[in-house]
């Protein structure tokens, strides 16, 4: 994992770390207020029902006292009465108003309860609230009605502070998470991001470190054929120093496909005459292994973009197709143009014959150091890198690269953006 991949991993760890908080805080803070809601509800339905019974007597119970010496869950969440001012109204069969009472606490005029009532009687309801006033409307066996009004101003802006004091709260505590997590992953991930710069720079230390003592073996070996002869033995090392000088060039073309991950392309590139030239070079290779390269390029696709890095996917694709195509087989190139997402880009499709191909596990061909078919040697086969290569650079133009198989024949497609 290189230090972009590291950085898109952290970016994603806060987006992650913030949706959970933030989903945890609605939850929590929604599960407060929603109980108190209901206890302060609940005390206000049942004050309004001990106002009906017997409005009276409720005069006595409404004194105040002093608080409850014991602080117990199931207290504090009993129903008790709401102590604030009430009116009680009487009203006959015809709806003619026949008693009026105010209860302790109870500032308004006679006038403006009268108004509030009858603005209640409209809305045809046995129970709700009406601006601050909770009410109840109950019809006796009489026929006459009684309509009850508390209010519950004090309920309703305590209700509301709670509310603005949650929204407050989780947003500041929102905001320090954020700061937190943002500084804290920072400094988690920056001795990986060390340790994958080492990791690259070892990679590539290494591998100019080997290519020396591979030249002088080559060299001695080709010494020991002029003087005494070819055989099987000085072959043998021959072949095995072309195998480490490739399995070289591979382990640098990685290091440098890591170090191009983090530039962009800020340039227009004409993408068709960069892959119409590189896969100019492969039509004499396909037919000296007996294989025909078509081509249906369409001219003038422009894209923002690194013009040696798509060549550079090009021959990637076109060197896998031409590798692995059955033998007499054909090798198909395609590019075309592409709208996807709101997003204008190009399509690359390099597919080939591969009669064996029907149970095949794709999603493993872009893995490194993979090679499906086990049989072919690594002169032939290569060493499985070159497909996580063509992977990364697709990633790199904001776009993605996959395989299908159909009719005996695999394609690899690249939507580039």
């Amino acid at each position: 994992m290189n230090a972009k991949e590291i950085q898109k991993l952290r970016r994603k760890f806060i987006l992650i770390a913030t949706v959970s908080f933030f989903l945890v805080t609605v939850f929590i803070g929604s599960l407060i207020n929603v109980t108190n809601y209901l206890v302060t509800q609940a005390e206000i339905d049942w004050t309004l029902e001990r106002i009906r019974e017997n409005h009276s007597a409720f005069e006595s119970e409404n004194e105040p006292h002093e608080q409850p010496d014991s602080l117990s869950v199931i207290e504090v969440f009993s129903p008790a009465y709401q102590r604030s001012g009430f009116y009680v109204l009487e009203y006959d069969k015809s709806g003619r108003e026949v008693s009026y009472f105010t209860g302790r606490g109870g500032s308004e005029s006679q006038e403006s309860v009268r108004l509030i009532a009858q603005a209640i009687q409209q809305q045809n309801k046995a129970a709700g609230r009406y601006e601050r006033y909770s009410f109840r409307s109950t019809k006796n066996s009489d026929g006459s009605t009684t309509l009850v009004l508390l209010d519950s101003g004090v309920v309703l802006y305590a209700r509301l502070r709670l509310a603005y004091a949650s929204v407050g709260v989780g947003l500041l505590g929102m905001l320090i998470t954020v700061i937190l997590v943002v500084a804290l992953s920072k400094k988690a991930v920056k001795p990986e991001i060390e340790n994958s710069q080492r990791q690259e720079q070892f990679l590539t230390n290494v591998s100019h470190e080997l290519k020396t003592p591979l030249a002088v073996i080559r060299a001695n070996t080709e010494m020991m054929e002029m003087t005494g002869g070819e055989n099987e033995w000085t072959q043998s090392t021959v072949r095995q120093v072309d195998r480490m000088n490739s399995l070289i060039r591979n382990l640098v073309m990685i290091a440098k496909s890591r170090e191009m991950e983090s530039r962009t392309g800020t340039e227009r590139v004409d993408i068709s005459q960069a892959v119409a030239q590189t896969a100019q070079d492969f039509v004499s290779r396909a037919e000296s292994e007996g294989k025909m390269l078509t081509q249906q390029i369409t001219p003038g696709l422009e894209l923002a973009a690194d013009g040696s890095r798509i060549r550079q996917l090009t021959m990637l694709l076109l060197d896998n197709a031409v590798k692995y195509c059955d033998e007499n087989g054909t090798v198909g190139l395609t590019l075309e143009p592409l709208a996807k997402r709101g997003k204008k880009g190009v399509r690359l499709t390099v597919a080939n014959d591969y009669a064996d191909g029907k149970n095949v596990d794709y999603a493993r061909f872009f893995d490194r150091f993979y090679r499906e078919d086990k049989s072919r040697n690594i002169d032939t086969g290569g060493y499985g890198i070159g497909l996580s290569i063509a992977e990364s650079i697709c990633a790199q133009q904001h776009g993605d690269i996959r395989a299908t198989w159909h009719d005996g024949r695999i394609s690899f497609i690249c939507d580039l953006f």
